[in-house]
Parts: C-alpha cells; sequence; structure tokens
C-alpha cells in the first residue's frame, strides 16, 4: 500500500491550495484518513481527519478556512485550504488507516511542501 500526496506549492498570504493524496495498493477498507503538518522546529500536528462515513474533524487554527474531503471510490483524500496564513507554511503529510486483508495499519504519504509567503 502506498499513499501519494501531491498539490502543494508557494502561494500568497490569503491564497488557495488544494492537497490531494491517493492510496495504492492492496486496499479492502480505508477507515479514518487525515492530513498533519510540519513545521520547522516544530512536532507533527493534526490538520484534519475525516471517517469512512464523512464526519470530519479539525485543529482550530484552521477551522473555517480548511475543508478535508475523501473520494471512497478513488481512496482519495482531499484538503482544501483557502484564506492561507504564513503560519500555515509546513510540510504536509496524509495518513490513512487501510485494511488489506489481516488488520488495519496506518501510513503515510510522503509529504508535500505548502509555504504561504508573499
Amino acid at each position: 500500500v502506498q499513499l501519494q500526496a501531491s498539490g502543494g506549492g508557494l502561494v500568497q498570504p490569503g491564497g488557495s491550495l488544494r492537497l490531494s493524496c491517493a492510496a495504492s495498493g492492496t486496499i479492502i477498507s480505508i477507515a479514518t484518513m487525515g492530513w498533519y503538518r510540519q513545521a520547522p522546529g516544530k512536532q507533527r500536528e493534526l490538520v484534519a481527519g475525516i471517517t469512512s462515513g464523512g464526519n470530519t474533524n479539525y485543529a482550530d487554527s484552521v477551522k473555517g478556512r480548511f475543508t478535508i474531503s475523501r473520494d471512497n471510490v478513488k481512496n482519495t483524500v482531499y484538503l482544501q485550504m483557502n484564506s492561507l496564513k504564513p503560519e500555515d507554511t509546513a510540510v504536509y503529510y496524509c495518513n490513512a488507516r487501510i485494511y488489506s486483508g489481516s488488520y488495519y495499519l496506518g501510513y503515510w504519504g510522503q509529504g508535500t511542501q505548502v509555504t504561504v509567503s508573499s
């Protein structure tokens, strides 16, 4: 199983980006999917999560600005980021708990850099 993240880049404050993360390989089902981020010198933190049923949760710092969604047919999770701030600058990682036939395991994507700067 692999997670492939994409969509990062450089954007000005107030701008928008959309991250995508596609899971591939032997996948029977996917439970929770989520996005984390890690800024230089800081610990990795949860940004947003979504269950298989579509329930979502967000870090307080991104509520009202970011939206997480998923496509269960494409095994893909998205993060729409609006009104970006310089403090959103970080490497963003996707995560998913995937059942491939034995038990659920957590997988990480490779990370995609988001830089918010003028």
